[in-house]
């Protein structure tokens, strides 16, 4: 069975960094496209980053939230079935749940359980 586990949140100070991680077990977590969303208090879930699979023509191509450009890195590690989102000065508007998600050939996704991510100021 597909699952998703996430892990690597925490509080920060403004201005440092995090590395969250996402574990796929059940699958092999290139031959789809996968995620990060977030979502903070009182606010709707937000897309993040997100990178495409290895069967794609842009195979690994990635995309970015305009809010994190230039800070955030999202990348994939097939040997461990892992991906990744390297967060570096971080604010305390990134203050969120973080979730990684995936989406299969037929449409169904699947959502890790999240994890916390708190920058104070």
């Amino acid at each position: 069975q597909l699952q998703l586990v996430e892990s690597g949140g925490g509080l920060v100070q403004s201005g440092g960094s995090l590395r969250l991680s996402c574990a796929a077990s059940g699958y092999t977590l290139d031959v789809y496209d996968i995620g990060w969303f977030r979502q903070a208090p009182g606010k709707e879930r937000e897309g993040v980053s997100c990178i495409s699979s290895s069967g794609r023509s842009s195979g690994g191509s990635t995309n970015y939230a305009d809010s994190v450009k230039g800070r955030f890195t999202i990348s994939r590690d097939n040997a461990k079935n892992t991906v990744y989102l390297q967060m570096n000065s971080l604010k305390p508007e990134d203050t969120a749940v973080y979730y990684c998600v995936t989406t299969t050939l037929r449409g169904q996704n699947y959502w890790g359980q999240g994890t916390q991510v708190t920058v104070s100021s």
